[in-house]
C-alpha cells in the first residue's frame, strides 16, 4: 500500500456563489483525494494578478493522501472541471481553483506541475491561511516558516478575515 502524504491545497472562488463552491470543493476533495485535517478561516482577498474581477474566498487546507503529485494534479484538475472551471484566462474569475502548495517535503519542477506553488512567497492571500494551519511548516527550497515568509512578503493586497473556523 502506498505511503500517505501530507500535501497543503489552496482553494480559491470568485463566481456563482463562492461559498458553496468552496464547500462543495471540500465534500469531493475529502472524497476522491483523500481526509481533509486541517482547514483555514475563509479569507476575502482582492483579485490577484488580473485586479479588474470580483474579490475571492480563499482557504488553505491540508490533506491526507495516498494519490501521486501527478495523480493528485489530475484529480484536482477533474475536481475544477465537473465544478465548471474552464481554463482560459490566466488569473481570471473562476467558480474554483485548487492549487497544491505543498506535497510533504518534496521538491518538484516538472513541465505542468511546480512543488511547493511558486507564487507562496509572493501571496499573502496563500500565506495567511497557511499561517493560520501550519504557522511553523518549513518551505522546502526556501528552508524558512510561513511566519517569516509572511513579514518578507511584498504583497500588498488587502486579505479580510471573512468566516473564522
Amino acid at each position: 500500500m502506498e505511503k500517505q502524504e501530507q500535501v497543503f491545497l489552496l482553494l480559491g472562488s470568485n463566481q456563482q456563489q463562492p461559498l458553496h463552491q468552496l464547500a462543495e470543493a471540500r465534500r469531493r476533495i475529502a472524497s476522491q483525494i483523500g481526509p481533509i485535517q486541517r482547514a483555514s478561516s475563509l479569507y476575502l482577498t482582492e483579485a490577484w494578478g488580473v485586479e479588474d474581477q470580483d474579490d475571492f474566498i480563499n482557504q488553505a487546507i491540508c490533506v491526507q493522501t495516498r494519490l501521486s503529485p501527478k495523480g493528485l494534479l489530475q484529480t484536482i484538475h477533474q475536481i475544477e472541471g465537473a465544478m465548471g472551471r474552464v481554463r482560459k484566462d490566466r488569473w481570471g474569475p473562476r467558480p474554483i481553483d485548487i492549487d497544491i502548495l505543498f506535497y510533504g517535503e518534496q521538491v518538484i519542477e516538472e513541465e505542468n506541475l511546480s512543488i511547493p506553488h511558486p507564487g507562496i512567497p509572493d501571496r499573502n492571500f496563500t500565506l495567511i491561511p497557511l499561517l493560520e494551519i501550519a504557522p511553523d511548516l518549513i518551505h522546502p527550497v526556501l528552508q524558512t516558516d510561513m511566519e517569516h515568509l509572511y513579514w518578507e512578503s511584498k504583497d500588498n493586497l488587502e486579505v479580510i478575515l471573512l468566516e473564522e473556523k
